[in-house]
């Protein structure tokens, strides 16, 4: 077998040691070469493992709640006890609303008669209503049991008279001659023997002067008017709808005042009483009672004067 030249120039085989190392290859460098970093003691080394891939799993259901689910909300209008709570509330409010009204229309009306009943009698009255709700007469303009009295300091210039007066069926209707009509109207009238004293001394002349006192006899249904030089006893009585006072006897002062000058005297002072009484008003009965007088005045379906036709129904 024919050896290779050896030289120099002329490469020998791999393992000789003779042999120089191969030049590089153009374009390539150094190969790199990996140096592995020390340990130290806080971070180990870095090692490098394969990846594994865990197996899929289905997720884990939500563990029970120990809390007890919560019951579904039910609607406002659901509720028995929200429903009769809302009603009794909506009920309350509507009678409050109604005592209300309810009081303020009493007021308003007691304000009107009581000014009206005081005008014409000139003394304080008092007004009360019936059972019936008031509020409901008010809206139908009818109204009914109305009950008046008064102080029983006068009425008009008899002192000592006090009325106690019953309004029925009264139906407001505003017009141009009138407020309205009233089916009944009864009034009590009484008159004490101190006030028959009284109005006979302010009220009639040159008799009230000469009396000094008042006594009544239920039995005869006489009044006596006595003085120091005598007495005047006279009788009540209804004349033509209209309260009287009859002279029936004068002793010892005949020779004084005749009995012609004092009736005249007695019916001018009446007259006052019972003239320009509203809606018809008159005198239906009397009586003679221990302690004075006592008297009915009366009417029925009369009209109501308006504030025009008499100033004490202004208002009305």
């Amino acid at each position: 077998m024919t050896n290779p030249p050896q030289g120099p120039n002329h490469p020998v085989g791999p393992g000789d040691p003779t042999t120089p190392a191969w030049p590089a290859a153009p374009g390539q460098g150094t190969p790199t070469e990996y140096i592995p970093r020390p340990g130290g003691p806080v971070d180990p080394p870095t090692q490098q493992f394969s990846q594994v891939v865990p197996p899929l799993v289905p997720p884990a259901p939500p563990a029970p709640s120990s809390e007890e689910p919560e019951e579904p909300k039910r609607g406002f209008l659901r509720d028995p006890l929200t429903i009769v709570l809302s009603l009794i509330i909506v009920v309350a409010v509507v009678l409050a609303g109604l005592l209300g009204t309810e009081l303020y229309v009493r007021h308003v009306a007691d304000t009107v008669v009581s000014r009206a009943v005081s005008c014409v009698v000139q003394d304080q009255a008092k007004v009360s209503f019936g059972v019936r709700p008031f509020l409901l007469q008010h809206l139908t303009k009818h109204y009914n049991d109305i009950h008046v009295e008064t102080a029983g300091n006068q009425i008009r210039q008899a002192k000592g008279m006090k009325l106690d007066l019953w309004l029925d069926d009264i139906q407001i209707n505003q017009t141009a001659n009138s407020a309205g009509t009233m089916g009944s109207l009864d009034a009590d009238i009484t008159w004490s023997s101190d006030g028959i004293k009284q109005t006979v001394q302010g009220a009639i002349p040159f008799l009230g002067s000469l009396i000094s006192g008042v006594t009544t006899s239920s039995s005869a249904g006489t009044i006596e008017l006595q003085g120091g030089l005598g007495s005047v006893i006279v009788k009540p009585a209804v004349t033509n709808s209209a309260l009287t006072l009859q002279v029936v006897s004068l002793t010892g002062l005949g020779f004084m005042l005749p009995k012609e000058s004092v009736q005249p005297a007695l019916d001018a002072f009446m007259s006052t009483l019972t003239k320009n009484l509203p809606m018809g008003i008159h005198a239906d009965s009397v009586s003679v009672t221990d302690s004075g007088v006592s008297a009915k005045f009366i009417t029925s379906n009369a009209t109501i004067p308006n504030g025009q036709q008499d100033p004490c129904f202004a208002g009305v």
